[in-house]
Formats: C-alpha cells, sequence, structure tokens
C-alpha cells in the first residue's frame, strides 16, 4: 500500500513539472525585451488591418540563435483586392522574389569595399570626384571635349543602369552642336561610393556638386531615364535658385511615376496594377527582410532574359530592343548575389517610391519671365509607366513641354531618331513636327 501511494505521488509531481514547462514555453514566445515595430507609411495603413478575431493581447516574437530579438507584426494582408490576370500575377511574384532577395543580401552580407582614396582615374579612362561627404563619385565624358563644349549635358542613367548607357545620338550633331556628355554613376552603382542617406534631395545635392567641380560654366542641362528622372525632379526643386552654374534646361525621358503624389487622382490609380506591384514590393523591402532567403534559394526563380522578354512590362518594340542591347545585367543572378548591388538598388527603390518632401505637381516655374525649357518624352505604348499619368502631370503643370512618341514603349531612349529630337528640343528649341520617324 505504502508503494503504491508513492508511485501515485510521484506521477502527480511529474504531471506537474509537464505543466509547468508548457506554460513557459507558451509565455516565451511573447518577448518584453522586443523592440516596437517599426511606423507604417501613409499608403500601408488602408491595405494592412490587424484581425480582432485573431488577437494575441500584444506584440509576439521569437529569438534566433544569437539571442536577438525580433517583431512579429499582428497584421495580415489581404490579397483579394490584388487578383490580377495569371500573366500578371506570375510577374508580381517574380518581381517581389528578386526584390526581396535584394533586401536580405543587403542585410546579410559583408560590408561593401569603399574606394581607393588615392585613385583619380580608373584603368578604363573614367574618371571621379570626392564629394564634400568624402564620397567619391565616378563619371564619364563623351562628345566634344569639355573644355571646347558650347553645351555641357549631364545624363542621369535609370534602375539597374550606370554611366555605361548608350544615348544614342548622330555624331555629326554633337560635333555641329560641340556637346559634351557627363555621364556618372549614381551612389552606390558602378565606381561611385555609396550613401548611406541617400534621398531624393541628395541625388540633386550629387549632381550640383558634379557641376561645381567639373565648372561646367554659367549653365548646363540635365537628362534622366526612367528611375533616373526623380533625380531630376529633385533638380527643379532645389537647383534652380543657384547663382552659379545655373540650371539651363530639363528632361525627363519615360519619368517614372510615385504613386504616393497626393495629386494624382485615384481615378487614374485606383486599379493600376502596377501600383499594387509597387507597393507590395515597398511592404516586402522594409518590413520582411527574414523571409528573403527562402526566396533567393529557389532554383525556379527566372533569368533576367525571361523577365525582359516578358509583355506585361515591355511592348513589341522594346523586346525587339532588348535583343540588340545588353539589356540590365545588374539585374542578373550573378550580379544579385553581390551585397553593393542588392543594397543599392533597395535603397534607390525605397527613396524613389517613398515620401518625398515635395509634390512635383507643385513646384513653380524655375525659368524667369514664364520661359521654360523642361520636357517629358513619353511612349503611348509604355506598359512599366502610363501615358495618361504623364499627361496628367504634364496637364498640372503647364510650363513643361510634353511629347508623345506613338507606339512607344518604355525603352524609348533606344529609338533610332529619339535623341536627335531631345537635344535640339532642348538645345535649340525646335519642336518636332511628328515623332512618327522615331523607330526602334
Amino acid at each position: 500500500m505504502r508503494y503504491l501511494q508513492k508511485i501515485k505521488l510521484l506521477s502527480n509531481q511529474q504531471s506537474r513539472r509537464s505543466r509547468r514547462r508548457s506554460n513557459q514555453a507558451t509565455a516565451s514566445h511573447k518577448i518584453p525585451g522586443a523592440p516596437p515595430p517599426p511606423p507604417s507609411p501613409p499608403w500601408l495603413a488602408s491595405q494592412l488591418r490587424s484581425k480582432s478575431s485573431q488577437s494575441h493581447g500584444g506584440e509576439e516574437g521569437f529569438r534566433d540563435p544569437r539571442g536577438r530579438a525580433h517583431w512579429v507584426p499582428e497584421t495580415t494582408l489581404s490579397t483579394s483586392k490584388f487578383n490580377q490576370s495569371g500573366m500578371v500575377s506570375t510577374t508580381a511574384v517574380v518581381l517581389l522574389i528578386g526584390l526581396m532577395g535584394m533586401v536580405y543580401q543587403a542585410t546579410q552580407l559583408t560590408p561593401p569595399p569603399q574606394s581607393d582614396p588615392n585613385a583619380e582615374e580608373h584603368a578604363d579612362g573614367s574618371m571621379r570626384i570626392r564629394l564634400s561627404d568624402g564620397r567619391y563619385l565616378a563619371y564619364r565624358e563623351k562628345g566634344v571635349p569639355r573644355n571646347k563644349a558650347k553645351y555641357k549635358i549631364i545624363l542621369v542613367h535609370g534602375f539597374g543602369s550606370s554611366k555605361e548607357m548608350n544615348f544614342l545620338a548622330p555624331e555629326e550633331l554633337i560635333e555641329e552642336l560641340g556637346i559634351c556628355f557627363l555621364q556618372f554613376d549614381r551612389a552606390g552603382y558602378g565606381e561611385s561610393d555609396p550613401n548611406p542617406k541617400r534621398s531624393v534631395k541628395s541625388e540633386a545635392l550629387d549632381i550640383e556638386e558634379l557641376a561645381d567641380q567639373l565648372e561646367l560654366g554659367s549653365k548646363f542641362y540635365v537628362i534622366g531615364v526612367s528611375m533616373g528622372s526623380y533625380p531630376i525632379w529633385s533638380c527643379l526643386k532645389y537647383i534652380p535658385n543657384r547663382q552659379v552654374n545655373l540650371l539651363a534646361g530639363a528632361a525627363l525621358i519615360v519619368p517614372v511615376v510615385n504613386y504616393n503624389w497626393r495629386s494624382l487622382p485615384q481615378s487614374l490609380i485606383r486599379d493600376d496594377y502596377r501600383r499594387r506591384l509597387v507597393q507590395l514590393t515597398y511592404l516586402f523591402s522594409s518590413y520582411a527582410p527574414g523571409l528573403l532567403h527562402w526566396w533567393v534559394s529557389q532554383q525556379w526563380l527566372p533569368s533576367n532574359s525571361v523577365l525582359e522578354r516578358n509583355p506585361v512590362f515591355f511592348n513589341p518594340h522594346d523586346i525587339e530592343i532588348l535583343k540588340k542591347i545588353p539589356g540590365f545585367p545588374m539585374l542578373s543572378k550573378a550580379k544579385l548575389v553581390e551585397r553593393e548591388v542588392f543594397d543599392t538598388l533597395r535603397h534607390d527603390f525605397l527613396v524613389g517610391f517613398g515620401d518625398w518632401e515635395f509634390d512635383p505637381t507643385d513646384l513653380e516655374n524655375p525659368f524667369p519671365s514664364n520661359t521654360s525649357n523642361v520636357h517629358i518624352w513619353q511612349g503611348l505604348g509604355d506598359r512599366v509607366v502610363p501615358f495618361q499619368l504623364q499627361r496628367f502631370i504634364s496637364g498640372k503643370l503647364p510650363w513643361i513641354r510634353y511629347h508623345e512618341v506613338p507606339e512607344g514603349g518604355h525603352l524609348i531612349v533606344h529609338y533610332s531618331g529619339l535623341g536627335e529630337a531631345v537635344l535640339k528640343s532642348l538645345l535649340l528649341g525646335e519642336e518636332p513636327l511628328t515623332l512618327n520617324h522615331v523607330q526602334p
């Protein structure tokens, strides 16, 4: 009898221990020391809702193998509003995977190497300047020598490109007008140092300092392509009031549109799948770096060449162009594994599509006496940036000269005849009678 009582006592003690361990395991999911979640951007507030039926009474989190606390937001993303055709959905997933991979690699790999402070000229002939904050900016000169040029133009490349971008223009025209092109690597791209404090304004300040150090004279021009257009908007905002190296003119070729601009009417953007794709990419780039490792390790991730043939973003003329040019080598799998590439692309995207200090449609004419020399060039067949948004923006800014290329896609900068039309309009004030001659 005494033996049975002893067994019962031991059994009860074991049960209490099991319950205690279970309670401790449950409590360990909540970490008092976990940092609070970062604030969500305004556009995200309408997309994210915490489900009260699944509320757990506070922030939840976990600890990684090093003991660091991580928070997990108690929100869910409704995907019912994002259902599109199978082709668009597949493309959205692919692009999200690529951009999420950039975020993860940017947070996991070793720091990028810094430039050699003693080298002013690279082996390939490109030059560089040292900016006031200590960063180096690499650039290349093309066309007429700078000291003999009548017109100096700074070319600003787009997403995943560099100072090696090709701007098609007849050599005879360049020589006749005396044009010197200054093509530079934006912060973090190519041979330029990254800018950890990158912002919309810092893009203009880099251009401003480049013009100052190279002594471009009393006036200079800027041309931005695609994602390289948001630095041009910044130049129009921050540069015109200077007393030296005045901005003489600007051209924006297929400029990207930031859906956060408050002036954009909901009737134009509410059902735009590109807006939803940008918002989802911004969400994952900002808040889900821990998910990226699994995604980028998948072998079924399509190659860059597959994306370049996707008719969702490139019309037939663009696809023909992509057969003739290198495409976007910085977005290839081989380059995306590099820390500096991931970091640069991610920051560029977050700045370009984040919250700005100004709305371009609020800008005043930066040129005196109601004259203007700002141009927007847009393809009617552009599947990356809809022409309807460009028409709205140029309509709000009557001092901007708006040009449309019939059947032109997002890669019109590579079309024959476009470069000549841009230069004659920007430098000579000649308005093209028709742009039907602009073809791939």
